[in-house]
């Protein structure tokens, strides 16, 4: 019942998905994003933000039965974070709607897909069947899936992320097992396993070797 004063606001477009188009693009790469949006203004704002990034926006779904996706990022002085997250209408991701033919792309970057397995699966077996490399940070919903259901679909992501609760989580492990959790994605994983841990930074395996980094300043 009490108001607490934020000293910083900061407005801005995000997710997984537009996340990653955006680093992309920037990196020189030609780059389009899949999704979905509302009929609202944050659903013009994440359009007209990609587009200034340069990222293709044609095969974005828009829907009018309810509002864009939406998050408030509570941010702690230690980096510490805690997320509101309104799903809205990235829960409503139509299989139907997306023309895999039309897609030319070397890699395919899978983010949340609103739980919705069957996207998840055609998305995989298109991009197998043509010679498209995948790399995947999946959300919630999908890890809610378990790991005998995700099992056959990860092994074919050249790239897997999730931090280190969503991979105790899916692996069964206790999150301060590292060795462990490590050694049983890279049996699941025939590419390379990122795992973030927050303000501790990012470890990373290629099957081979263990690599860690901090956070940047």
């Amino acid at each position: 019942g009490s108001k607490i004063e934020i000293k910083k606001i900061v407005f801005t477009s995000g997710g997984g998905g537009t996340n990653a188009a955006a680093t992309f693009a920037r990196q020189g790469l030609a780059t389009a994003c899949v999704g979905v949006i509302g009929n609202d203004l944050n659903g013009r704002e994440v359009l007209n933000e990609l587009t200034k990034e340069g990222v293709e926006i044609k095969y974005f779904q828009k829907h009018e039965d309810d509002f864009t996706a939406y998050s408030v990022i509570l941010v702690d002085s230690s980096g510490e974070r805690t997320i509101l997250s309104y799903k809205g209408e990235g829960q409503h991701f139509d299989v139907g709607k997306i023309d895999f033919n039309q897609l030319q792309t070397e890699w395919l970057f899978l983010d949340s897909l609103g739980g919705h397995y069957d996207l998840l699966e055609k998305a995989v077996n298109w991009a197998v069947a043509n010679n498209v490399k995948l790399a995947t940070n999946p959300g919630g919903k999908e890890l809610e899936h378990g790991l005998e259901k995700l099992k056959p679909l990860l092994k074919n992501f050249s790239i897997v992320i999730m931090n280190q609760e969503e991979a105790s989580g899916l692996t069964g492990i206790d999150y301060k097992q590292e060795g462990d959790i490590f050694k049983f994605m890279d049996e699941v994983i025939s590419g390379i396993f990122v795992m973030t841990k927050g303000p501790e930074g990012v470890v990373v395996s290629d099957g081979k070797n263990v690599y860690r980094a901090g956070v940047p300043d």
